[in-house]
């Protein structure tokens, strides 16, 4: 089974950890762990230590404001291994008690993209969304995504494809583009698959934003697939998004992280109650990072997944609560699908979730015809290409608003009391607070700004 493993070296280890201008292997923070076969091709990763921020409140809870630090004293570190099926049990209870270096040992399950079951055609085309978007009103307002960072993490990008069907070419930031260790390939220059669909479909609210290519989902495992990956590559992944987004002056900060994939099965993970589950923990590493992310001003969305109840994709093996982990995170936005009517897509996964029961937040637009990635009839479908949609719309809003005027949080709660209701409750496991609402999207964020004139 593959791990991860969370040690605590002496403080002057972490430091190079966490200094992206050093390079700390796997090597200089373990001298090797019993029944462990450590993978040196991953660089170490610093992990924050959660704080509440008020005296006394609980360091793993979600649901309150917490304080991320990465100072040597307080931070710990990630290594990737590989324990032995038979011996796993075993050695995750003794390893804390043969190092005391060691913290947890963590589940790093498969994550797959989320493509959609069925064979539908497509409910209008992109241009219909642009028009669902209002992205002429966005335009008017100077929102066009220009100057803000958009990552797309995923199976990579073609940017050829993108202007070949929207008629203009993107703009890829190849230097601070990422790719996961043993994938060749350039920023931009992947081949056309479903990374490429969900850079397309943020360009449709925000046409003129800088994208941030992460083929997070092409590293290669044994019996892997061509789309799938490990959570450890996330890790890794946000590790490097940390820098950039550090690198960008405070009064300016807007990084926006578009994530279509999720874990699927429970087979790659521990039971929930275990302490290296990932799909239930809010401790787990993965999740640790996602909130120190967003707190430093990333905004990140997740799609909800494809396990809706009148559609379910094969691969859906939970039996409930389907929406897991850091899709569920109380940090992100959980998008679930709509189509161009505003009907909800059978696909489309419902709540509760796992690390936060109000889930999926709001619905965003699938199933049109867009990138023609998968041939020219297919759809931009599954919550996969909703996301997106979404990630585009806070692209084009956070031109004008950087993180300094209007927080991740701030944006959060924006677009959910903004959103289009869709029931008589306020909430629901169907489509969140509703579909994205841009009419009053702008009128709110025009309040603000006279607000704060």
């Amino acid at each position: 089974m593959r791990v991860l493993i969370q040690l605590r070296p002496s403080p002057d280890v972490v430091a190079a950890v966490a200094d992206p201008a050093m390079t700390a292997t796997t090597s200089d923070v373990a001298d090797g762990l019993p029944g462990v076969t450590l993978d040196p091709g991953f660089l170490p990763v610093a992990v924050p230590r959660p704080v509440p921020a008020a005296p006394g409140g609980d360091p793993l809870s979600l649901n309150q404001p917490l304080v991320y630090s990465l100072a040597p004293q307080d931070a710990s570190v990630l290594v990737r291994g590989e324990i032995a099926d038979d011996e796993i049990t075993a050695r995750v209870s003794l390893l804390p008690s043969a190092r005391r270096d060691v913290v947890g040992v963590y589940s790093d399950p498969v994550i797959e993209t989320t493509l959609t079951c069925g064979g539908d055609a497509p409910v209008g085309d992109w241009h219909d969304i642009e028009r669902l978007l209002r992205v002429a009103d966005l335009a008017a307002e100077g929102m066009d995504g220009a100057g803000v960072a958009l990552a797309i993490t995923d199976t990579g990008i073609n940017a050829a494809q993108v202007a070949r069907v929207m008629g203009r070419t993107p703009v890829i930031d190849a230097a601070h583009s990422w790719t996961p260790s043993g994938v060749a390939g350039q920023a931009g220059e992947f081949p056309v698959n479903h990374g490429t669909m969900c850079a397309f479909d943020t360009l449709i609210a925000a046409p003129q934003a800088t994208l941030l290519d992460i083929p997070v989902l092409l590293s290669q495992r044994p019996g892997g697939s061509a789309l799938d990956g490990l959570l450890s590559d996330a890790v890794a992944a946000y590790a490097h998004l940390r820098t950039v987004l550090d690198e960008q002056p405070a009064e300016h900060r807007a990084l926006v992280i578009s994530n279509s994939w999720g874990s699927f099965s429970p087979e790659w993970d521990f039971p929930p109650g275990h302490p290296g589950n990932y799909s239930d923990n809010p401790a787990h590493p993965f999740n640790l990072i996602v909130g120190s992310l967003a707190q430093a001003g990333a905004d990140i969305l997740f799609a909800a997944g494809n396990c809706g109840r009148e559609c379910r994709d094969g691969r859906c093996a939970y039996s409930d609560r389907p929406i897991v982990g850091a899709n569920s995170h109380a940090r992100v936005l959980s998008i679930a699908g709509v189509d161009a009517n505003g009907d909800r897509v059978g696909y489309s996964s419902q709540g509760p979730g796992r690390l936060t029961a109000r889930k999926p937040d709001i619905c965003a637009y699938t199933h049109f015809s867009g990138s023609k990635a998968f041939g020219d009839q297919a759809p931009d479908s599954g919550t996969s290409a909703a996301c997106p949609v979404a990630a585009g719309l806070v692209a084009a809003i956070r031109t004008q608003w950087p993180s300094s005027r209007l927080s991740p949080s701030q944006l959060r709660a924006l677009l959910r009391r903004t959103s289009d209701d869709r029931s008589d409750v306020g909430f629901d496991y169907d489509y969140g607070y509703g579909i994205l609402d841009v009419p009053g999207v702008v009128a709110a964020l025009r309040r603000r700004a006279k607000r704060v004139a």
